[in-house]
């Protein structure tokens, strides 16, 4: 009797087991034919960028199924959705994405949510994103003359709303006037030349601007130089700490300034740069500061680098290139061929053309050490046609202990390096690079083939029609990045030297010389 209840179980649940599957098969195939949902499908993979710091660009897949989508913002809100929305949006389709909304208030932290609509069908759960904008920034630019020495005119969209101006350092306060407001102007004095100014546009608690700003040298404090004045005869009897202050005009004939002491050169008006016409010659250890000048290397006999070190077992200070235009030179920027070793080599803030690299690399150093080279917020176009953009040879054995570090942030290359060139010709042991925030574009360049370029360190950078710097770009290149973007920056005219980015994804993501992102 046991035996037969056994085989009775045993063939029930085989039965069950045959039914159970053979019911399952029959009902998912009849599912994925057949299914439909009353209810639409909610929004997903919602994405945030805030864009021109109080922009927003909405982005989300879109449902077939949705014919159009609501989008309610809400401020000062992190996805409760309490209250009133202030913004509504009704009836966007998918053709609209990306999806804008401007104009929002400035530092705020908002949340959107969507939903997807059709006729016939149940509207869909909302889906949410949050975000914060940036700082509102109603600045207008400078116009010529605006800073001075001692004071400075800030100018501002005519009509928003102010109650002061901010200034640091010197804890100003400023209070603006009704007629202030309606032109968008307020005159502020007793600032301190050659100082580095913060300005904070203010209505009542909320900011509405932030600015920096540097005043101009003060003639008092240094040696005036008229385009009339023997400038070579002035730099042989300069002395250590001595600072110069061109008035616009020509100086020089494609000459040689010899630089043999620690001294500052600077232009008098940013806005109206003196030019150098020759090159700079730096000598027996001398630290040198170009400021606010042009450097034009037309006319050069022998081609020659804008600034070349020409003496040997010496320590050099820090040579620092700010806010300069430098152009028409045939060799490079700078040649570093003695063994001498310099604190530091700093190219920032400059423009950067017509220098075509033939007879020599674009950042040179083939017998010294340098402890530290940047290149920043700096723009180099037509130049370095097809040579290495920094070349730095291995004489580390005659440097004992010496280490290098290497910082190219926020620039703007286009067409450099090109015929399969190297961005980074590095092979100084003990180098350190970092490789950031940089557009680099239509290019053949590679960054490296040489095993003993250390590997940098990437981040937040784009290459456009620039394939040799992604995996799979280039056979011969050791070193890629892949972590970058691929975006067209939609330059606005190469031809005419403006890179004014007008994609507005790098824009939010701050790539690139900054005087382009505005």
């Amino acid at each position: 009797m046991k035996m037969r209840r056994k085989t009775y179980i045993i063939l029930y649940a085989l039965s069950a087991i045959a039914v159970f599957n053979f019911s399952c098969t029959d009902d998912r195939a009849e599912e994925l034919t057949s299914i439909d949902y009353d209810r639409l499908f909610s929004p997903i993979k919602i994405e945030a960028v805030v864009i021109n710091r109080t922009d927003v660009r909405l982005t989300w897949a879109l449902n077939d199924d949705a014919e159009s989508y609501s989008l309610e913002v809400f401020a000062d809100d992190n996805l409760t959705f309490v209250g009133t929305p202030v913004r509504t949006y009704n009836d966007v389709t998918g053709d609209q994405l990306p999806f804008y909304i401007r104009e929002l208030d400035g530092d705020t932290q908002y949340s959107v949510r969507i939903k997807a609509v059709a006729a016939g069908k149940t509207d869909s759960k909302w889906s949410g994103v949050t975000f914060k904008t940036g700082t509102e920034n109603i600045f207008l630019p400078f116009q010529d003359g605006d800073v001075e020495a001692t004071a400075v005119t800030l100018r501002w969209i005519p009509g928003r709303t102010l109650t002061s101006i901010q200034i640091e350092p010197g804890g100003i306060v400023h209070t603006v006037t009704a007629d202030e407001i309606a032109a968008g102007s307020a005159v502020i004095e007793g600032l301190t030349s050659e100082t580095n100014y913060t300005v904070t546009l203010k209505n009542g608690a909320k900011t509405r601007g932030i600015l920096e700003f540097m005043t101009l040298v003060d003639i008092g404090n240094a040696i005036a130089v008229h385009p009339e004045d023997d400038f070579l005869a002035l730099l042989a009897a300069a002395n250590d700490g001595d600072a110069f202050a061109l008035f616009p005009g020509t100086y020089g004939d494609a000459s040689k300034f010899s630089v043999n002491k620690s001294i500052e050169i600077k232009g008098v008006y940013p806005y109206d740069k003196p030019i150098l016409n020759g090159y700079i010659s730096l000598e027996d250890g001398a630290a040198l500061l170009l400021k606010d000048v042009t450097l034009d290397g037309t006319g050069l006999a022998d081609g020659n680098q804008s600034v070349v070190f020409n003496t040997a077992a010496v320590n050099y200070g820090n040579l620092r290139i700010d806010g300069c235009d430098i152009r028409n030179y045939v060799k490079g920027l700078y040649f570093l061929n003695v063994a001498s070793v310099v604190e530091s080599i700093t190219i920032n803030n400059c423009l950067i053309y017509n220098i075509e690299c033939n007879g020599g690399d674009f950042m040179d150093s083939r017998a010294g050490a340098i402890k530290t080279i940047t290149l920043s917020n700096t723009t180099v176009y037509n130049s370095v046609l097809a040579r290495d953009l920094i070349r730095y040879d291995d004489k580390s054995s005659s440097f004992p202990g010496l280490t290098s570090k290497i910082f190219v942030d926020h620039n703007t290359l286009y067409g450099v390096a090109n015929s399969g060139k190297r961005l980074l010709y590095v092979r100084f042991k003990g180098t350190e690079i970092s490789f950031t925030n940089n557009i680099v574009a239509e290019t053949t360049a590679i960054f490296s083939n040489q095993s003993s370029t250390p590997i940098p360190t990437f981040g937040n950078n784009n290459y456009f029609n620039a394939p040799g710097l992604f995996t799979g770009g280039s056979t011969s290149s050791l070193i890629f990045d892949d972590s970058a973007s691929s975006e067209n920056p939609g330059f606005v005219n190469v031809a005419g030297g403006d890179f004014t980015v007008t994609n507005e994804l790098l824009k939010a993501k701050g790539i690139g010389d900054p005087r382009w992102l505005q």
